[in-house]
């Protein structure tokens, strides 16, 4: 309630509630008007109130228990009566599940690897059943007590069933957060080799119940077929096993690398086809010049991206970045601060980030004398399989063609690293990178309009890098075997490089930028402007409803948007001076008042699963993080889908019971009352 009267500015709380009080009923009820005198109580008076309320709370509570155990026999009448032998089979089981997730969370394989195929193999799982069996479980024991020593516990067929179970029931504790949730996107990782086939990694995106922005990751999806099929397995695997709608699905984001980024691309393509609002974005995770790198399908641009890709990889090896450090030392004795700032540079996971192409050029002189001391070997310290490693990575690097690809990638990605650095960054950050693409754009125009000046400058570079590291200017030896066999006339490297190399990348970065942000992936951005922060920064004179169309069918009440919009605008133009504006969109979310706005609410909601925003708290520990942790920490020839769903969802709830009902559910042959009655009908044939 607020006293218009008073002289004082009254403000209401943050956590006020907007309430109507009738004041004046009083006055017209004639009941009111003439009460009479209240009765004075005696002692005695004071003390039957007394008896009649303990009498009463004593019936109440013999009532509630009264209650309290009908409801237990009821529902001890509808329960089951298991037998005994049901209850020691569902004991047996429980046993298994907890054996199984423990695999699944230390990441141990389910059998150890093997030095030949003549050794014995080594079944870790059958190793801590009888690890259990000794400390003590009797359900076990009683199950395999019998077995012969060296007779396996569990057929490989039974291992199976129990992963698929874990793996399923793991799975179906997320989907139900998704389901609740509606809107997610989808997002795709690098491809991955199980029993020799390609996988295709796949995270949804959700804002689950407590408004808290999740990426989890459901399941490896066979890579075989054509884009078609793949789109038509991706719908399949969502709507008909997992029970959710693709017209849900709010945005895309594939993280496709070398000869699957084409056709990465037409599935996205087919997928928007299908579903306009599954915008087809960069992911968050990985910094957009490398996207964009990875995206152009040119073979010169993908050997690049495959050694920077190797290189990472490479010094992960024990040793390795001392002898890097050692180089750049010797390569920058008369410059030690810049020596010193080319070391903090190339510092780890700088494969990874949006300046990558300027740190390769400058580091390349360092790099390829440390490649070339770590072939050499020769104090012994490198194993064979690193000096390999060293060769191939400095064979690739030591080619013309190869130093005027990065060169070209540096000097084109420059115009994007910026604008690709504002995206992964803050709310504010983002809602300025939308509004800032046609300055990107423009500067893109203006190279392409003037390619043959800015060609031969960025080649005069390469030239330069080649000189310093000795790598002699050439054209690819295939180019000219196929110019000789078509009888051509002699071409120049210059002209050659601005032909095949320049102009098809700056070009192509040009395609991807405006395919990645095409109109209604800017519209969408931009209703970023619903978050406070952003609001704030604008001077409140934000227009969200010009970009709401787009999301018009995901609001629970469309029509009331422009008012509600309104008074958003208004409760943060006009809050206290203490109150901070909320920042991004997770603090919005989370504030208690948000729910009397709920088509904001909503809004901000399907914003949130867009792949292009970053994660809330976003820690290097992610969803693809883990899921790279996990196949780094075995050998790939013991990877196993289920095990690694395990592994990466260790936070998801386990129940033990659940699998155990699902499995007796779906494998009722394994049943001890199922054996029995099979038995029984086997008895009866004989009869006959």
């Amino acid at each position: 309630m607020v006293c218009k009267t008073s002289p004082y500015r009254t403000v209401l709380k943050d956590t006020a509630i907007p309430t109507i009080f009738d004041l004046t009923s009083h006055l017209r009820n004639p009941h009111t008007r003439h009460r009479k005198r209240i009765k004075e109580l005696t002692e005695e008076d004071i003390r039957k109130i007394k008896e009649r309320r303990l009498a009463s709370s004593i019936e109440q509570l013999v009532s509630k228990k009264d209650a309290a155990v009908e409801d237990t026999t009821s529902t001890n009448e509808e329960e089951p009566q298991l037998s005994t032998e049901e209850k020691e089979y569902r004991e047996y089981l429980r046993s298994l599940f907890e054996v199984v997730v423990m695999l699944g969370k230390q990441s141990i394989p389910l059998v150890a690897d093997k030095a030949s195929e003549a050794e014995y193999k080594s079944n870790n799982f059958q190793a801590l059943l009888d690890y259990r069996m000794n400390a003590g479980d009797v359900a076990l024991r009683k199950r395999f007590e019998a077995t012969a020593v060296n007779a396996e516990y569990l057929s490989a067929t039974q291992q199976s069933q129990l992963l698929d179970v874990c793996e399923n029931t793991v799975r179906e504790e997320m989907l139900m957060e998704v389901r609740e949730s509606r809107f997610f996107s989808l997002v795709t990782g690098d491809l991955v080799d199980i029993a020799s086939e390609k996988h295709l990694p796949l995270f949804l995106r959700f804002v689950n119940q407590q408004n808290v922005l999740r990426e989890e990751f459901m399941d490896f999806v066979p890579f075989d077929g054509d884009e078609s099929a793949l789109v038509e397995r991706l719908e399949a695997q969502l709507a008909d096993r997992w029970g959710l709608s693709m017209e849900d699905c709010r945005g895309q984001a594939h993280r496709a690398t070398g000869t699957s980024t084409t056709k990465m691309k037409a599935v996205a393509v087919l997928l928007m086809e299908k579903y306009p609002l599954a915008l087809h974005m960069p992911c968050s995770h990985m910094a957009l010049n490398i996207h964009l790198a990875n995206s152009l399908p040119f073979p010169n641009v993908q050997v690049v991206m495959e050694a920077l890709r190797r290189i990472g990889a490479f010094f992960r090896a024990p040793l390795t970045w001392e002898e890097l450090e050692k180089a750049i030392c010797t390569c920058y004795q008369k410059n030690e601060e810049k020596g010193a700032a080319l070391k903090q540079a190339c510092g780890t996971g700088w494969t990874e980030q949006h300046n990558v192409f300027d740190v390769l050029l400058e580091l390349l002189p360092s790099l390829l004398l440390c490649l070339d001391n770590i072939r050499e070997n020769d104090n012994g310290k490198f194993a064979d399989a690193v000096t390999a490693d060293a060769y191939l990575i400095s064979k690739t690097l030591a080619d013309f063609e190869v130093i005027v690809t990065i060169v070209i990638l540096k000097s084109v990605l420059t115009f994007t690293r910026a604008f690709g650095r504002n995206l992964q960054g803050e709310t504010l950050d983002v809602f300025f990178a939308a509004n800032s693409l046609t300055a990107v754009l423009h500067s893109l125009n203006e190279v392409n309009d003037n390619i043959d000046v800015y060609h031969e400058f960025w080649y005069e570079e390469a030239v330069s890098v080649a000189s310093v590291i000795e790598v002699p200017v050439t054209i690819p030896r295939l180019f000219l075997r196929k110019q000789r066999a078509a009888d051509m006339g002699e071409i120049q490297a210059e002209a050659y490089f601005k032909e095949y190399v320049t102009i098809p990348v700056i070009r192509g970065i040009m395609q991807e930028v405006e395919d990645m942000f095409s109109e209604t992936n800017l519209k969408a951005l931009k209703c970023l402007s619903l978050v406070p922060a952003v609001m704030g920064q604008m001077k409140f004179n934000t227009t969200e409803e010009n970009y709401a169309d787009v999301y018009c069918n995901d609001l629970p009440n469309p029509d009331t948007l422009p008012a509600e919009l309104h008074c958003w605008r208004i409760k943060w133009k006009h809050r206290g001076k203490e109150v901070r504006l909320p920042a991004t969109i997770h603090e919005t979310l989370q504030l208690p008042d948000v729910k009397f706005f709920p088509n904001v609410n909503s809004f901000l909601k399907v914003l949130s699963t867009l792949p292009v925003l970053k994660l809330e708290d976003n820690k290097r520990d992610t969803v693809s993080d883990r899921l790279q942790a996990c196949l780094d920490s075995m050998p790939a020839k013991q990877w196993n889908k289920s095990l690694i769903m395990l592994n990466i969802n260790t936070h998801v709830k386990h129940d033990l019971d659940v699998m155990v009902d699902k499995y007796c559910r779906l494998y009722p042959e394994d049943d001890p009352e199922a054996e029995a009655e099979s038995e029984e009908a086997a008895e009866e044939d004989v009869t006959k």
